[in-house]
Order: structure tokens, then C-alpha cells, then sequence
């Protein structure tokens, strides 16, 4: 007897609701891995719509106008939609975006914001109990305006069926971790080196917000120290040194990393220098001798005690780890 005709899989139908002033760049990211996850299955696997809450067409952050397929109120049924915004203080019409979503079954149905779409997630009232993140510059006011929110600096979060993304590059990262649940972990990874992209960022990783955005403006010898240390990890400078070029004595300077950084500047320094050190471990390949030099550790004896000292492991191990996760 022939064999049975396997049933024809339909494509999952992703929407991406464009708010006024989206970031282009999320949703060109989105878009395009999920036209690439087709390209690399050589099968339609997705389907995309792009969708407005009110008329045809929507103006991106940038300038730029796109015309949608659709608006909101018209989609057919959906696998997932995507909220994607930019500027957090426009007056969007929630009301209207709560109509629209509630046609669409919102408890059944996944839905993330990419850059600060869960502002409006949360403002819809889709977000009450669930983990999320948005763009670094919107997380204080976030976690003001909606406390029953679990908000976390996270590149991007997944919880049951809420997504969330810091937008720019974290975007493809999530997309791509979103495409591995359906096609697997070997094909989000093949897929990620169409992109040119050496790791799957993990969503647990967090987004690296600016030091003056975490202090404020006020404290312009801080900033100023902690740059000056990023500019020298491979031949790090002495406290005194930094003290120095920053123009405060030794013992101003410590009084500011304890005050502002609850940490010493030398502790401070040597956690640069291994964080840099396990970025350079995870995404490339370059020897650990090598990595330790370029990181500032004489020896890489000095290296790999230091690293697991702070880290719980070797750094060989790390390296071990990474290659099994990929």
C-alpha cells in the first residue's frame, strides 16, 4: 500500500501591529527572520501582516510611512501579534486598542511588545502577573505606572504566552529564540549564521544600560572614572591613576563607587574586566590565553583562578558550556 499523504502544515500567521512613531529597525528585524526561518525551511512556515490601529498608514519613528495590510479590527486569526512602538507618550487611543484586541481572543492568543510595546501591552491590561521587559530608557517610569507588572532589565522576556523585547538587536535574538520553539534549537542556530551572528543571546541576559542612566547626571567624576576603565581593560590603571586623570584624590574617588555602586573602584574594575573577558569566551574564538592578555591578567594561571573565583567556573569550562548550549 502507498504511504499516507502527510497532512500539509499550515503557515503560523504572525501579525505586527505598527503604533505612530514604531522603531523600524524592531520590526524590519522581526519581519525579516521570520522571511529567512522560510527561506532556510524552503517552506512557507510563517506568515506576516502588518497591521494599523487606525487607517492604511503608519509613520515609523524614523519618517518613514508604511502602508499596512490591514487594521486591527479587520485581522483574520492569528498565531501571535506583535506590538510594535517607540515613543511610550504618544496619546494612542487604548480604548480602542482594547476593542480591536479583544475581537482577537487576547487570553489565547501570544502577544509581545518589541522595544517599549509592552508600555501599551501593560496599558491594555495584558501584562497584570506576567514578567516583562521594554528599552532600558522607559524601565523606571514603567515599573512607576504599572506595579502589578513583574519588569525586569532582561533583553527579552517569555512568560506563558506574553513576550516582551528591548528592541534594536535584542530583537533578533527573540525572534530567533521564538523561531527555535517551533523549528528547534539546530535551526535557530543555522538561522542565526545567516544573520552573520555568532550566539543566541539568552533572554536572561541583561540589557547593558548606561551608567549615566543608572546614577543620573550628577555624578560626572563617576561617569568619567568608569569610562576611563572601559577605554583600559587589556592594560588596566592603577585607583590612583584613575583618581588622577579624573582630578579627585584616591579617597574621593572610593567614597563615590561605595556611595553610588555600593563597591570599591578596584573591585569594580576587576568585574569589567571579567565580564568582557566571558563575552569574548562565549562569542569568539579566540584562546583563553589570549582572552586573558587582551583582558588585562598577566598569567593565564592568574586568568582562570581569578574567572573562577568570580564566576563559580573555569574559564574553559565556560567555553565547554557555551559549545553544548550551541
Amino acid at each position: 500500500m502507498p504511504e499516507p499523504t502527510p497532512p500539509i502544515q499550515k503557515p503560523l500567521r504572525y501579525g505586527f501591529l505598527l503604533l505612530p512613531q514604531f522603531s523600524l529597525s524592531a520590526w524590519a528585524l522581526a519581519a525579516d527572520a521570520l522571511t529567512r526561518a522560510n527561506g532556510l525551511a524552503e517552506r512557507r512556515v510563517f506568515e506576516t501582516l502588518t497591521l494599523s490601529l487606525e487607517g492604511e498608514r503608519v509613520r515609523a519613528g524614523c519618517g518613514v510611512d508604511i502602508t499596512t495590510d490591514l487594521t486591527l479590527s479587520y485581522a483574520p486569526r492569528l498565531d501571535a501579534l506583535f506590538i510594535v512602538a517607540e515613543d511610550a507618550q504618544l496619546p494612542v487611543d487604548v480604548e480602542l486598542l482594547q476593542r480591536h484586541l479583544a475581537l482577537l481572543s487576547p487570553d489565547k492568543l501570544f502577544i509581545a511588545g518589541l522595544d517599549t510595546g509592552s508600555y501599551w501591552m501593560a496599558r491594555a491590561g495584558l501584562l497584570s502577573g506576567y514578567r516583562a521587559t521594554l528599552h532600558w530608557q522607559e524601565i523606571n517610569r514603567f515599573t512607576e505606572e504599572f506595579p502589578d507588572v513583574i519588569v525586569s532589565s532582561n533583553l527579552y522576556e517569555i512568560d506563558r504566552n506574553r513576550g516582551s523585547c528591548a528592541g534594536g538587536a535584542a530583537t533578533l535574538d527573540f525572534m530567533l529564540a521564538l523561531i527555535g520553539q517551533h523549528m528547534g534549537a539546530d535551526f535557530a542556530a543555522q538561522l542565526s549564521e545567516v544573520f552573520s551572528i555568532e550566539r543566541i543571546r539568552p533572554g536572561n541576559e541583561r540589557q547593558r544600560i548606561p551608567l549615566q542612566t543608572r546614577i543620573g547626571g550628577s555624578q560626572p567624576k563617576l561617569t568619567e572614572a568608569v569610562s576611563l576603565m572601559e577605554a583600559n581593560i587589556e592594560e588596566p590603571l592603577t585607583t590612583d591613576d584613575i583618581a588622577f586623570y579624573v582630578g579627585v584624590s584616591r579617597r574621593q574617588l572610593e567614597r563615590l563607587f561605595k556611595q553610588h555602586l555600593n563597591t570599591v573602584p578596584s573591585k569594580y574594575y576587576l568585574e569589567l574586566r571579567l565580564n568582557r573577558a566571558r563575552q569574548l569566551l562565549q562569542q569568539t574564538s579566540k584562546s583563553i590565553v589570549q582572552i586573558g592578555l587582551s583582558c588585562g591578567f598577566s598569567s593565564g594561571p592568574h586568568f582562570s583562578s581569578t574567572y573562577r573565583n568570580h564566576f563559580g567556573i573555569t574559564p574553559r569550562e565556560e567555553r565547554a558550556q557555551r559549545s553544548q548550549q550551541g
